[in-house]
């Protein structure tokens, strides 16, 4: 709307200003009814995408309990998940399975026998060369695809120096330093676990060239095949060894990933041996009934969402005489209609279960959904028919359909490119183009019409204030006539 006018009436003595104003405001009552009509426009679209996301959720939910995945997961449970532990993937088979560990997969691990005052400590100049392997006595057999490493120790290497030039050999071995009140000492250990990845170590030492003693740089060798002193054995490496259902297993981990297809069994405990009475422990294999009960929740929380949406946005308020943003709205009713008629149909999919409420998913007076824990509880017991009810679907005939089968299908229906949410939603964006072009052709229309009063009034003024000049003129001519008679 234009500016208010401040010039107007000096020539005719009206209230021009005020009367140009009233009548271009009444000129834009239009434009006014139409910024009213378009704000309400923007906020059924706002209403309408909140609709389209609580529809999304719902399609989501019901894609979750059409997959093969959800009705073919299982879960494990071990009698002792302290000795051993097991997970399930994908082609896991329902069953009982009984695990009994008599060695567990270990590293070799070789302590320095001479103490050092402490880390920064030196030994001499030489070279100390890793292979791994394994070892059957004190007989070495190289592991295959390997090549030895060697490291190069300076005169003024200490203990600490060496440490991690053998950590960052990339050898398959580690070091550490371990302090006591006798001093410093170096431990390796095997990286990884299992018989063939012992080591040996050979020095080639500089410093009193004998290369088996234990003084100098030949105090870090192993190598009882040569009788090298310069390090004990704490521990040898070995490879985990198991019955599974009397099956004799062995494996260079703990974890048995490729035993049985789907099931992963980590060992923690030996349960059989001397002094040990565990026994095999069981690990029972059984349908993931928890996962597929969350889904069946997770579903029933996005429809009572969706649905309390819907009809918030759809009723009237007769106590507060309001009406909700899509209130009369057809597309709005139409998404409303059509969910709760599939959710409260049947279907012929499953012999033993015909509704969502025979299973435990029970339809409330406000259209949303609660979970009756112990009916669902019950059905889950015959599983199979409950998957037939929700994720069926028969391409001869549809009332054998599952009923998430079918609430899948109507969301895709709704949300795709010619679904109701997205051709009501275009409409009315549309419409509001629409509109904003019609504001912009009144504006331009009210433009003209208060340019034109302006001027209509600024040649009033002109023509009264030479009418005013005229009458001053006529007066003053008469007084001077009745001064000159006098």
């Amino acid at each position: 709307m234009a500016s208010s006018i401040t010039s107007l009436g000096i020539g005719s003595g009206l209230d021009a200003n005020t009367i140009v104003t009233k009548l271009v405001a009444l000129e834009s009552q239009p434009i006014t009814n139409l910024q009213a009509a378009s704000d309400k426009l923007q906020t059924k679209i706002s209403a309408y995408g909140q609709v389209q996301s609580a529809v999304s959720g719902v399609r989501d939910a019901a894609r979750k309990l059409t997959s093969a995945d959800l009705w073919g997961a299982t879960a494990a449970a071990s009698a002792d998940a302290t000795a051993v532990n097991a997970t399930t993937s994908a082609g896991a088979q329902v069953g009982t399975y009984a695990v009994d560990v008599t060695v567990l997969a270990k590293t070799q691990s070789v302590v320095t026998k001479t103490s050092l005052a402490s880390g920064a400590s030196t030994l001499g100049s030489g070279t100390l060369t890793i292979d791994l392997g394994t070892w059957t006595g004190n007989s070495f057999a190289a592991k295959s695809g390997t090549t030895p490493v060697t490291i190069n120790v300076e005169a003024t290497d200490t203990l600490a120096n060496i440490r991690d030039k053998i950590n960052g050999s990339n050898s398959g071995v580690k070091a550490s330093i371990i302090t006591d009140s006798s001093g410093s000492r170096l431990v390796m250990q095997s990286a990884a676990t299992g018989e063939a990845n012992g080591f040996r170590i050979t020095a080639a030492d500089a410093g009193d060239g004998n290369n088996i003693d234990d003084a100098g740089l030949s105090a870090l060798a192993y190598d009882p095949g040569s009788t090298t002193a310069g390090t004990n054995l704490s521990q040898a490496a070995t490879d985990a060894e198991a019955t599974i259902n009397n099956v004799p297993i062995k494996s260079a981990t703990n974890t048995l990933s490729e035993v049985i297809s789907g099931l992963t069994m980590t060992l923690s405990k030996v349960t059989t041996g001397p002094g040990i009475t565990t026994g095999p422990i069981n690990i029972t294999v059984s349908q993931d009934t928890a996962a597929i009960t969350k889904a069946i929740t997770d579903f029933a929380t996005a429809y009572s969402s969706m649905a309390t949406l819907l009809k918030t946005n759809t009723k009237y308020d007769e106590s507060t005489k309001t009406a909700g943003n899509l209130q009369g709205d057809s597309g709005a009713l139409s998404v409303q209609n059509q969910f709760r008629s599939i959710l409260g149909s049947s279907s012929d999919a499953s012999s033993t279960f015909g509704t969502l409420s025979s299973i435990g998913l029970e339809i409330q007076t406000d259209g949303t959904v609660k979970v009756n824990s112990s009916k669902l509880t019950s059905s889950l017991g015959n599983l199979a028919e409950v998957k037939k009810l929700f994720s069926n679907s028969d391409s001869v005939d549809a009332n054998k359909d599952g009923i998430m089968t079918r609430l899948r299908v109507l969301s895709d229906n709704l949300l795709s490119t010619d679904g109701i949410l997205t051709v009501r939603t275009s409409g009315l964006k549309q419409t509001i183009t629409d509109n904003q072009a019609r504001q912009e052709s009144l504006q331009n229309r009210v433009d003209l019409y208060e340019k034109r009063l302006k001027a209509q009034y600024t040649a009033l003024d002109t023509i009264m204030a030479g009418l005013s000049s005229q009458g001053n003129y006529v007066t003053q001519m008469i007084n001077s006539l009745n001064n000159s008679s006098n």
